[in-house]
């Protein structure tokens, strides 16, 4: 049966603060503080679990291959001799946040009948913008099936940022749905990462209808505000559209394209008289995985434990759950460690609709595995990276294999 399953990023471990992130504002507040990679893998793997306990297919992609050496090589320097902003661009472990892996179109939505993966170019940002080879390689692999087309990156300039600038309405996952691609303009002090062009050769490549496609802007005021991806304002499940009020540049326009598309749809939206854009931002409540809870149970949104800890959002969604509103239970989970670097818990997801049977089974996850991947994080991911300590030759060292080791309990040593 075809259902949404939710791939997490498992946390690198060269998990650290770097500020590379321009226009994100927690990632910019924490640079240079001393990032604990173990703790943050370990608290992914717990947010899989907490998943996995509601009854929700889980999968998971392996981190990148870091540092990546052959990279600086392009740019003519090494690790020994970089400069200090190249070497850490090298170093990222962006890859956790699989929501920027690529955009995805499920198979009823598709002239072909199969579901579309588009790996994300990611060239906006020079330390994010040589992720996509390895990605694509682990899409390849994961979804080899014949019922799925996975395509190259749209090429540069045209910046394409993944699912995080994705939405789908629909009656039902396995149903036909309203792809909503949502893009920026530039011309700020912080970036526009999605491109219109970007968007349009998605949906030209995963043979959309036209008809049940949208493009719409996102507002200026959201991207300058530091919601450097629209899934910091706004996410959708099934029929359900949440979003803060200064989510759209044209917001009444979009509300009205989006009913005239897919006249089921129930738009909840949170006015910033309610909960402000900083604090919408700074509590990514809307970066959480609304998700449709299985018997019947109505939508549940797994959000981090920072929207409980802000009383004008926790007070917000308390009232819309204790109301008839779609969603029925609020779910925080622990994430602190991606929180401060600049992603929430939806951040950590690629959502994809499609039948399990037809993904490669090593990138699906249950308890045991988890419990497997758990170990091998606990034995061999860093305590602790200082920004200083990625100069050292040993950490090098500690890191790729702290990876080769996961890959082989895994049985993915392919991809080393």
């Amino acid at each position: 049966m075809i259902t949404e399953i939710n791939f997490d990023g498992i946390i690198g471990p060269s998990h650290n603060y770097a500020g590379l992130s321009r226009g994100n504002i927690a990632s910019a507040n924490n640079a240079g503080d001393v990032s604990q990679p173990r703790a943050a893998a370990l608290q992914g793997i717990e947010k899989m679990r907490h998943n996995i306990a509601l009854g929700l297919p889980q999968g998971f992609f392996m981190p990148l291959d870091r540092p990546d050496a052959p990279w600086l090589e392009t740019l003519g320097t090494s690790l020994e001799t970089a400069e200090t902003h190249l070497r850490a661009q090298a170093w990222s472990a962006s890859s956790m946040w699989a929501a920027n892996a690529a955009t995805v179109s499920p198979a009823p939505d598709s002239a072909d009948g199969k579901c579309h993966l588009t790996v994300a170019n990611l060239v906006t940002m020079p330390h994010r913008s040589h992720e996509w080879p390895g990605t694509l390689a682990q899409l390849r692999l994961a979804f080899a099936d014949p019922a799925f087309v996975v395509h190259g990156p749209v090429p540069a300039p045209f910046g394409d940022e993944g699912a995080a600038n994705h939405m789908r309405l629909c009656a039902g996952h396995g149903s036909p749905g309203v792809e909503i691609f949502v893009y920026g303009v530039g011309g700020g002090r912080f970036p526009a990462r999605q491109h219109l062009d970007a968007s349009k050769a998605i949906a030209r490549k995963h043979r959309l209808d036209p008809a049940r496609t949208l493009f719409i802007r996102q507002s200026d005021t959201a991207i300058q505000g530091g919601a450097f991806h629209n899934d910091v304002v706004a996410v959708a499940n099934e029929r359900v559209l949440f979003t803060h009020e200064t989510a759209f540049e044209d917001r009444e326009g979009a509300h009205a394209q989006i009913r005239a598309a897919f006249p089921e749809v129930e738009i909840v939206e949170v006015p910033a008289s309610a909960v402000t854009l900083p604090e919408a931002i700074k509590s990514y409540l809307f970066n959480a995985q609304l998700v449709s809870l299985p018997d019947g149970a109505g939508m549940g949104l797994v959000v981090p434990t920072e929207a409980r800890e802000m009383p004008s959002v926790w007070t917000w969604l308390e009232d819309h759950v204790a109301g008839n509103g779609p969603i029925r239970r609020l779910l925080p989970v622990d994430v602190r460690q991606s929180m401060a670097n600049g992603g929430g818990p939806a951040c950590l997801r690629l959502r994809v609709v499609a039948e399990p049977g037809t993904v490669d089974p090593r990138f699906m996850a249950d308890p045991a595995k988890l419990d497997r991947i758990a170990e091998v994080v606990a034995a061999h991911w860093p305590e602790a990276i200082a920004p200083g300590d990625l100069v050292l030759p040993a950490l090098v060292r500690d890191v790729q294999r702290a990876r080769a080791a996961l890959l082989d309990a895994l049985n993915l040593s392919e991809l080393l």
